[in-house]
């Protein structure tokens, strides 16, 4: 019987990198995953990296970590990332105040230039000036995220790591570790570690735990290789998800009730008009948000993909053009838009990593510290890393009752 000292559950961005950093400290690891082809949020994340994003000094601390480690996995893992620094032009609608707009970047670490329409579209030629009333240039960067976590997984069992792709189940507390029992085989370790995006709370309740971690559906557009070519990212410069998610998470009970089968739609849907295009020429833009409760959503993808076409007809006109697919996944997130990190209840040795708002530019830092916190090394670990990586546990919000 093979025995592993941790055993991760879900190689997205987040699952593979921690995976990554621990069997950089020696530890025994194995990774599991679903799908030998990840349908994750890190599979239709648009890869973006708002380093200068952070709310806390924490979170801008641990942006600007990850921004030197994604720099420094261009070399160190085995696969491309495609990282590149670009820029984030952020549009304006002539329905909103410029001035007011910049102010709302007044806590970050970065502040933006206000540019005229003419401005915007010398930057990006396939903007739409009659749209906008004005724009923010802002730096950024971006990652193929599908890549990166291939990367990080492939380097990881090159240097020693395990990889098994199953259906988890349900796992399970021993006297000697904990059990992972997956549809083809059962797993045996010291401990587990969810790293299973949205899912996660539902995947914890069927093994009789609590966590307050909701999600939104995401819904965006990804095309095949095109001719056209964009010069930046283009984005709101207010994203509306991020106070559409703040209000859903008010309430925890009816994120209780969805993984019972009650569906609730509990904001109305919003659509952030955006469009990136990754190293390969393809494209993704949306997006729409949803606020449901069940992780199997409740929408049409022809009402959705003519809901997102549409609207970034107006901004981006050849882009909204071009043929492609419908996706969707789910996105965790908490009430403080701060990441789960930490045991699961009083039992240290069942862990969650998840919840990441912003995951490209706060999960590679995050991996870093919290895979050394978890090989308790002092020599590793200041005292002041221990007490900030406390301010994530996901016993701040207190654990909400299982319904029967």
């Amino acid at each position: 019987m093979q025995f592993y000292e941790v055993i991760i559950i879900g190689s997205g961005i987040t699952g593979a990198s921690l995976a990554y950093e621990l069997v950089q400290l020696g530890v025994k690891v194995l990774l599991i995953e679903q799908h030998d082809k990840s349908h994750s949020a890190t599979r239709y994340s648009y890869g973006g990296i708002s380093y200068w994003a952070g709310m806390t000094d924490l979170t801008r601390s641990l942006a600007q970590e990850s921004l030197e480690i994604h720099r420094q996995n261009v070399s160190a893992l085995d696969l491309p990332t495609e990282f590149r620094e670009l820029p984030l032009i952020g549009t304006i609608s002539h329905s909103q105040d410029p001035i007011a707009v910049l102010k709302t970047y007044a806590h970050f670490t970065k502040q933006p230039r206000l540019l005229t329409p003419a401005e915007a579209v010398d930057l990006e030629p396939l903007l739409n000036p009659d749209a906008i009333a004005a724009a923010i240039l802002m730096p950024y960067a971006q990652i193929n995220p599908i890549e990166t976590a291939n990367a990080y997984c492939q380097t990881m069992v090159r240097l020693g790591g395990h990889r098994a792709y199953d259906r988890v189940l349900t796992i399970s507390s021993e006297s000697d570790g904990v059990r992972v029992h997956g549809n083809l085989e059962t797993y045996h370790g010291d401990r587990v570690i969810f790293c299973t995006g949205g899912g996660t709370r539902a995947l914890l309740r069927d093994s009789g735990l609590a966590i307050r971690q909701c999600f939104s559906h995401s819904e965006s557009i990804e095309t095949d290789l095109c001719d056209l070519q964009m010069r930046s990212v283009v984005m709101p410069a207010e994203i509306r998800r991020f106070e559409l998610e703040r209000s859903a998470a008010m309430d925890d009970e009816p994120w209780e009730a969805g993984l019972t089968g009650h569906n609730q739609d509990l904001i109305p849907p919003i659509l952030d008009v955006g469009a990136l295009q990754f190293a390969d020429t393809s494209l993704r833009f949306g997006q729409i948000s949803r606020t449901q409760t069940s992780l199997a959503p409740q929408s049409s993808p022809e009402a959705s993909e003519q809901w997102i076409r549409s609207g970034l007809a107006k901004i981006l006109p050849k882009v909204a053009q071009v043929p492609g697919r419908w996706v969707t996944c789910t996105v965790a997130f908490s009430a403080d838009h701060l990441p789960l990190v930490g045991p699961v209840g009083a039992d240290r040795r069942v862990q969650v990593f998840s919840g990441f708002s912003n995951p490209m530019a706060l999960v590679p830092a995050t991996a870093k510290r919290f895979a050394r916190q978890l090989v308790s090394d002092q020599n590793l670990v200041s005292s002041e890393e221990h007490k900030e990586l406390q301010t994530l546990l996901p016993s701040r919000f207190g654990m909400s009752s299982i319904s029967s």
